[in-house]
């Protein structure tokens, strides 16, 4: 990282909110199969009309979706496909912690530790 102004912080900081929710993440990842509806998205992930549709909101004005409409249905796809890059470092990391972790516990465990 580099020196941000409080600005800068502030900013950085409402873009990992936006991606602080399960549900955007559920309907990110859904998106990285290609652009969908409310309805297709809503199927894909379980939510209802109004959840969805507010969670669309957000990364729509965090830019990491993008909306075009076409007669009646709005169709979402990613705006921003650099997010996958990021969910991937972090997924990356929280699995390496977790195995760590995994294996402490198992060496704890093991009769030379006692």
């Amino acid at each position: 990282m580099f020196p941000l102004s409080e600005a800068g912080y502030e900013m950085i900081a409402g873009y990992f909110r936006v991606l602080a929710d399960p549900m955007r993440l559920r309907l990110l990842n859904t998106l990285q199969g290609g652009e969908r509806t409310v309805a297709q998205l809503m199927a894909a992930t379980g939510g209802n009309q109004a959840n969805v549709s507010k969670h669309l909101r957000v990364l729509l004005d965090a830019g990491l979706v993008a909306r075009r409409k076409e007669g009646t249905n709005a169709w979402y796809a990613i705006g921003d496909p650099a997010v996958y890059a990021l969910c991937e470092i972090v997924c990356a990391r929280r699995e390496a912690f977790l195995k760590a972790r995994a294996g402490i516990l198992r060496a704890d465990a093991s009769p030379e530790a006692g």
